[in-house]
């Protein structure tokens, strides 16, 4: 499906400018996973070009359908110059990797957790993913395959990347009521060094 992330990359291309700088990495048995990087003002903005190529399915499924099902490409946005983000270029590929490697569909609400620091001095192992539409809007692929099926739109979601406090009490409170707490203590979430917010 390079015709997919040629679709992706000119949406993303639209709507973000011209990448300063692009890696690939490549994971045993995966489809290669781009990694784009586009400099807004004071911000890097990080998105992956690969994720979408396949449709996300249900490890359940015993029959995965190569047309239907959820697309995604993920997007990460912190102010630069704070710290070495660019390392967090692999953690992002890994990401984009796990629908095809462990099954998972990622979708607005989740957790990820990639196991270690984001970047080096990252208080972050794990990101919560937003909900898409805001910074790059959803874009269209129209029908394919032989029954000429309506393929589901590439969404592209937004990462908020979470302290080890504030995963595990999205995991009681829920995705919502973290958000929530963010938005009411005016938490920088660009921030690749902020403290996590406060959740008594």
């Amino acid at each position: 499906m390079s015709d997919v992330l040629e679709l992706v990359e000119a949406r993303l291309r639209t709507a973000l400018g011209e990448p300063d700088a692009r890696a690939a990495i490549t994971f045993l048995g995966t489809d290669r996973i781009e990694v784009l990087r586009f400099v807004d003002g004071d911000v890097l903005r990080y998105a992956t070009l690969g994720m979408s190529a396949q449709p996300m399915n249900d490890p359940a499924a015993v029959l995965a359908d190569p047309h239907r099902g959820p697309r995604a490409e993920l997007l990460l946005s912190v102010r630069g110059g704070h710290a070495d983000t660019d390392k967090v270029l692999r953690p992002l590929a890994v990401l984009a990797a796990s629908p095809q490697v462990e099954g998972v569909i990622v979708a607005p609400g989740a957790s990820l957790d990639v196991g270690e620091p984001l970047w080096p001095g990252a208080p972050f192992t794990s990101v919560l993913v937003g909900a898409a539409g805001g910074l790059v809007e959803d874009l269209e692929l129209g029908e394919a395959g032989p029954h000429g099926a309506a393929l589901d739109p590439v969404r592209f979601l937004p990462l908020l990347p979470m302290t080890p406090n504030e995963a595990a009490w999205k995991r009681v409170h829920g995705a919502e009521a973290l958000q929530a707490r963010w938005l009411e203590r005016g938490t920088d979430l660009r921030d690749p060094l902020r403290a996590g917010v406060a959740l008594d």
